[in-house]
């Protein structure tokens, strides 16, 4: 039987603070009806689809690529590997050096997670500065058939210029890039697993998760009790 021991919430609160990649769609939050008036409370969501925390589909950065309602759900749930490249400072790369030493781990995850801890500048404008990952250090994490990265930063990428190498790799390869987490250091457990699954929005480039970190145990005895 799986027992869930403990699940850490990895998503960003979506409200009207919400911060998003500079151009994006500003997210809206307004009451739609209420228990008063029409007898049931109900709100109206304006909002883009790499809002919060999300995953990039592959179309996001190729227009050969899948959109995310056509993303396998497989890609998005799995055996997560914290990589901790919280040392890194503003605008800094996180280069192959930071990841080469963990080879056998990759050959056993599904999910890669760099925990930069950027997510506590949120409502700053350092937040903005963050780490990145670089190319040469995604491909090594992609040759090792990983193909679902996340981050706590709003962009694997480096924000504020005009190339997105590595959003351009993954979307050759089919893979998942999930954005704007937060929370890593709450994972404090071996072999978390990861759930990054998206809505199941018709031809989207992405689109908003409530990811989240699982710690599971098998147990021998087979029984169940509700």
């Amino acid at each position: 039987m799986l027992k869930i021991v403990k699940i850490v919430d990895l998503s960003l609160p979506l409200n009207i603070d919400t911060p998003i990649y500079p151009g994006d769609p500003k997210p809206d939050v307004t009451v739609a009806t209420t228990i008063e008036h029409e007898g049931y409370n109900l709100f109206n969501l304006h909002l883009g689809t790499q809002t919060g925390s999300h995953i990039d589909a592959p179309y996001h950065f190729n227009n050969q690529g899948a959109t995310v309602d056509a993303v396998e759900l497989k890609q998005c749930f799995g055996n997560g590997l914290v990589i901790d490249v919280s040392h890194k400072q503003a605008n800094e790369a996180i280069v192959l050096a930071d990841v080469v030493g963990f080879a056998e781990q990759l050959s056993r995850c599904d999910i890669v997670l760099l925990k930069t801890g950027w997510d506590s500048t949120r409502g700053t404008e350092a937040f903005f500065t963050h780490p990145y990952l670089s190319l040469e250090a995604a491909d090594y994490i992609l040759s090792k058939d990983v193909k679902t990265i996340a981050i706590d930063t709003i962009n694997l990428d480096k924000t504020g210029g005009t190339q997105f190498p590595v959003h351009q790799r993954f979307a050759e390869v089919g893979g998942i890039i999930a954005e704007n987490l937060a929370g890593f250091s709450a994972i404090d457990f071996e072999h978390p697993l990861i759930s990054v699954l998206p809505l199941n929005l018709t031809a989207c480039d992405g689109s908003p998760v409530r990811a989240v970190a699982i710690q599971a145990q098998w147990s021998a005895d087979n029984t169940y009790s509700a």
